[in-house]
């Protein structure tokens, strides 16, 4: 349960909970403020002896959007009411709001930052690879809930792995689940290799389950590249001779034969000066584009 509660390392995070008077409370009554609900799946705690029902704890609003994203000072002052921000994990600033009828995540970030996330996803959507919908909106980032409001439940990988990032027990995990889960897992190592995404770990990959069932539906899309690529600054090293990620993926096909086997059958449209260029002119944020266009094609060449 204590996972499910924001991080309260965040500045908007400590204004947020003193707005509902939780300064004082830990992980666990922060998340049960809201039943430990969140807008991604239909997981949630009732008190013992209750008749609540998931209809009346699901999230149908956000008046916290702004102080969670922002630090909004006339949001400081509204009225106490369910939030789903009292459930949004992660470091960065961050909230999520209902624009017609659909929640969207919007993250503060760096023009880097954004840069390369848009850019992450630009690129794997041309390459064919599942990828979270991503967007700009004024100085922000927005991602579309690849949930549709919880008519599946999303289940980060750490529910299987644990906080394991092993490729070759991560691979052989999801190989057990379904091939499908397993192929969809090397294309998201794929394009975290090209991208370089540092920051991959097992709160931001995971598979999307049937609500009644419980049944494995497939992996989650490919989310959460803002540390990747230009975000942290340019690379010295375009030639990526030396790059940790690509040495990591190449041990991972050289070693598991089955990964290598699902590997050759993902399509991949070739990485090319044009198509990295029409990407990066498709942006409204500046940006090295000859940097760029080096640092991916070649990795890219690395990897195969």
């Amino acid at each position: 349960m204590c996972s499910r509660a924001i991080d309260s390392h965040r500045t908007n995070s400590r204004l947020l909970k003193r707005a509902l008077r939780l300064a004082a409370a830990d992980d666990a009554e922060v998340a049960l403020k809201v039943n430990a609900c969140t807008i991604t799946d239909t997981y949630w705690f009732r008190p013992q002896g209750s008749e609540l029902k998931y209809t009346d704890v699901r999230f149908t609003f956000n008046h916290f959007d702004k102080l969670a994203l922002y630090g909004d000072p006339d949001s400081f002052n509204h009225p106490e009411s369910r939030t789903p921000e009292l459930t949004n994990i992660g470091s960065f600033e961050k909230c999520w709001r209902l624009i017609d009828g659909e929640w969207w995540m919007f993250k503060q970030g760096s023009s880097l930052e954004r840069f390369s996330e848009l850019f992450a996803y630009k690129l794997g959507s041309e390459l064919g690879f599942d990828m979270a919908e991503y967007a700009l909106e004024d100085h922000f980032i927005k991602s579309r809930d690849f949930t549709r409001g919880a008519s599946v439940n999303y289940e980060p990988a750490e529910g299987l792995v644990g906080k394991d990032e092993n490729y070759v027990l991560n691979f052989d995990t999801f190989y057990m689940l379904s091939p499908d889960c397993a192929e969809q897992y090397l294309a998201i190592l794929y394009m975290d290799a090209l991208v370089f995404n540092m920051d991959r770990h097992t709160q931001n990959y995971g598979i999307l389950r049937d609500v009644d069932s419980g049944r494995v539906l497939g992996m989650a899309p490919n989310f959460d590249n803002n540390i990747a690529l230009i975000s942290r600054g340019y690379p010295g090293n375009t030639s990526r001779d030396k790059d940790r990620l690509i040495g990591d993926f190449i041990s991972l096909l050289a070693e598991n034969s089955r990964a290598r086997e699902l590997f050759a059958k993902i399509s991949q449209k070739a990485v090319t000066e044009e198509l990295v260029g029409k990407i990066i002119d498709s942006i409204i944020i500046e940006a090295d584009r000859e940097n760029v266009i080096r640092f991916v094609t070649n990795g890219a060449s690395r990897l195969g």
